[in-house]
């Protein structure tokens, strides 16, 4: 994955650059997402959701107003985040060496 991403890092810089981010790294970028996801609470229990329109969100405002990467970890459910977790931990090391 690490290989794949450093061949397209050129591209992925320049179309970075061209959504509107023309002095900012999008390596910075992936980086600090990682680092998001990775500070997701654990959330023991049930999660109460509501669906005001078409899609659910979560009930607790809380947990609702978390970005988007740490809402993923939660409804991943904690099985599953922390293997997660262990896969960006480890994608980090090799993206940071």
């Amino acid at each position: 994955m690490v290989a794949i991403y450093l061949r397209f890092y050129p591209l992925l810089q320049k179309e970075y650059r061209a959504m509107g981010f023309p002095n900012a790294h999008f390596h910075d970028r992936v980086i600090e997402a990682i680092d998001d996801m990775l500070t997701a609470p654990e959330v023991s229990g049930p999660i109460r959701l509501v669906q005001p329109k078409v899609n659910y969100t979560f009930a607790d405002p809380l947990l609702e107003k978390l970005s988007a990467g740490r809402k993923i970890m939660i409804r991943i459910g904690p099985e599953h985040a922390a293997r997660m977790k262990k896969a960006l931990r480890a994608l980090r090391a090799e993206l940071v060496r």
